[in-house]
C-alpha cells in the first residue's frame, strides 16, 4: 500500500483508513494489540480498495488512467525492460517527445519498443505536449518499426494519449495522413506485434501505433474513438456533459473485449496501477513474455492473415438479420 497523496474523489474512505494506519503504525509499541489493530486496518483498507475499484464507473475508470502518478512509458522502460537504447527523429522534420522508441531487451527477446509519453511534472509535460504526438512522432514510429522488423525484431507499442496533437502545425504538416500510414503499414508488417494500452486510448492518436496482433489494455484504463470530452462536446454542446459520454462510449476493460476490441485485459494491483508501479510492471512483463512466446509459435503469413482479419471483422453486422429483427 502506497503513502502517496492520492486525490481522486472516490477514494476518501480509503484515504481516510490510510491515514489512520499511518498513524497507528507511527505509534506501534509492537504489543500483540497494536499489531492485531494494524492488520485488522490492512485488511479493512483492502477490503474497500477493493471495493471501490471493482465498481468503477467509466468516468471514475477516465480518471484514473489519467491520474499523475498513473506508470508511464519511460517507468515501463526502467522497470519491464533491459538495455533500452532510445532512437531519436523521423528524417523529415524534427525529434516528438511525445513518442519514445528504441531498442530493448524483454526476456530473451530483442525487442522494438514503441511508447507515447505524457510527462511526470509541468516541464516535461509541456515538452511532450501531455503525450500528444505530432506527425512527426507516427513517422519516427514507423520508422523504427521498419527497422525492428527488417533485424526480425518483435515490436512492443504502450499507448498512452488522449490523442494526436491537433494544433495547425501538426495538420499542415499531414497528421492525418501519418496517422493512416502507420495503420496501413502497421496491417502488413512482417514481424509480431502486441499492443497495449497503459493508460488512455484516444482516438487515431491511440491508433497510430495500435494495430497488433495482440491487444490488451491494463484493467482501469480506456479505449476509445474519441475523449469523453470531445464526445460531450459534439453531441451535447458542452463539456458539461462528459461523465454521461463517458458511461455512453463503453470503452472500458469491461465492455471491449466483448467487443473485440481488445484480446486480453492484465490485472492492476488492488488500488490500481498508480499504488504499485513494480507490481503493475511485473503483471505487463509477464503478458509480453507469455504473448510473445504464444506469436513465435506462429508462421509469418499465418500470422499476417489474422492481423488484417481481426480489425476487419471489427464492427461488421449482418444488415439481413437486422432487417428481420425490424420486422
Amino acid at each position: 500500500m502506497s503513502a502517496q497523496n492520492n486525490t481522486l474523489p472516490f477514494e476518501q474512505e480509503m484515504n481516510r483508513l490510510e491515514a489512520e494506519l499511518k498513524e497507528l503504525e507511527r505509534t506501534n509499541d509492537h504489543s500483540a494489540e497494536s499489531e492485531e489493530q494494524i492488520r485488522q486496518l490492512r485488511r479493512r483498507w483492502t477490503e474497500v480498495t477493493r471495493d471501490v475499484y471493482s465498481n468503477l464507473t467509466a468516468w471514475e475508470t477516465v480518471l484514473v488512467a489519467r491520474y499523475k502518478d498513473r506508470p508511464q512509458t519511460v517507468n515501463y522502460l526502467d522497470l519491464v525492460f533491459d538495455e533500452f537504447v532510445e532512437l531519436h527523429g523521423d528524417r523529415h522534420f524534427g525529434d516528438d517527445r511525445a513518442m519514445r522508441v528504441g531498442f530493448a531487451k524483454l526476456d530473451h527477446f530483442k525487442v522494438m519498443v514503441i511508447g507515447h509519453q505524457k510527462g511526470q511534472d509541468l516541464k516535461q509535460r509541456s515538452e511532450c505536449f501531455f503525450g500528444c504526438a505530432h506527425p512527426e512522432g507516427y513517422r519516427k514510429a514507423l520508422l523504427k518499426m521498419k527497422l525492428g522488423a527488417k533485424f526480425g525484431m518483435p515490436i512492443i507499442c504502450l499507448i498512452d494519449t488522449p490523442g494526436a496533437y491537433p494544433g495547425i502545425g501538426a495538420e499542415e504538416r499531414g497528421q492525418a495522413q501519418a496517422i493512416a500510414e502507420n495503420m496501413y503499414e502497421m496491417s502488413r508488417l512482417d514481424t509480431r506485434i502486441i499492443c497495449v494500452v497503459i493508460g488512455e486510448g484516444g482516438s487515431g492518436g491511440a491508433l497510430g501505433i495500435g494495430l497488433g496482433d495482440r491487444v490488451a489494455m491494463l484493467e482501469h484504463s480506456y479505449y476509445s474513438v474519441i475523449s469523453p470530452e470531445g464526445c460531450a462536446g459534439i453531441l451535447w454542446k458542452s463539456h458539461e456533459y462528459a461523465e454521461k459520454a463517458a458511461n455512453a462510449l463503453r470503452f472500458t476493460s469491461r465492455d471491449l473485449p466483448g467487443f473485440g476490441v481488445v484480446d486480453d485485459v492484465i490485472e492492476e494491483p488492488v488500488g490500481g496501477a498508480h499504488r504499485d508501479h513494480f507490481m503493475t510492471a511485473s503483471r505487463v512483463k509477464n503478458y509480453l513474455v507469455k504473448t510473445l512466446r504464444e506469436l513465435e509459435e506462429i508462421p509469418n503469413d499465418e500470422l499476417l492473415e489474422k492481423r488484417y482479419e481481426k480489425f476487419r471483422r471489427m464492427g461488421v453486422f449482418l444488415e439481413e438479420e437486422a432487417a428481420i429483427g425490424q420486422g
